[in-house]
């Protein structure tokens, strides 16, 4: 019974949809259905075209579906990942968690098997704190939240984070910690986890 698993990102500049891709491939080699969404983009055209980096992710995913609640129902598994803003997840990320509410009335959220990863300019810019602010929405959806702890080497070799994988990213925007294998150990964890309880239901 293979799991399905939705990737739910919000990206600036592209640090975030690089995870995402990587979970994906995570993902895909533990036999999950996966599907890579983003959340809907409210920073205003013009702050947008105001930064080049931005204006040519914004162009180059312009065709990754955005995310619906209909894609949590479908989902047996979810990661999402954000980047840190001010100490809690972008509100792009949080206006798409705000508009779960009818599935949530409806129990449709209970039981999904939930991890998430988020960027920042410096490992002590708010990483924890993002990846606790966005679990607490969690516990409402009656989620299992799975943190990858320490539970294979690439974690320490990604800094050490054990609510889920993070990393900073410099001026020009690349990534400072290797995250690589502790971005898919965290995608095959996650699904290895949700194929328990997606038997378990059964």
């Amino acid at each position: 019974m293979s799991v399905n698993l939705a990737i739910i990102y919000y990206s600036s500049t592209g640090t975030n949809y690089q995870l995402a891709e990587w979970a994906a491939e995570g993902a895909k080699q533990a036999g999950a259905e996966v599907k890579i969404l983003k959340v809907q983009e409210l920073a205003p055209e013009s702050a947008i075209a105001s930064n080049p980096a931005w204006k040519a992710h914004v162009d180059a995913t312009k065709d990754v579906p955005v995310a619906t609640p209909d894609d949590i129902v479908w989902a047996d598994a979810i990661i999402f990942s954000t980047p840190t803003r001010f100490g809690n997840m972008a509100s792009q990320m949080k206006q798409f968690l705000d508009l779960t509410g009818g599935i949530w009335f409806n129990g449709k959220t209970i039981n999904k098997v939930v991890s998430a990863m988020t960027t920042a300019q410096n490992p002590h810019g708010g990483q924890e704190a993002t990846l606790l602010a966005l679990y607490t929405s969690m516990y409402h959806w009656g989620a299992i939240i799975v943190g990858p702890g320490y539970t294979d080497h690439s974690i320490f070799t990604a800094g050490g984070n054990p609510y889920g994988t993070s990393v900073s990213v410099d001026q020009n925007g690349k990534m400072i910690e290797d995250v690589k294998n502790a971005v898919m150990h965290q995608a095959k964890r996650t699904v290895t986890v949700a194929g328990w309880v997606k038997n378990g239901q059964a």
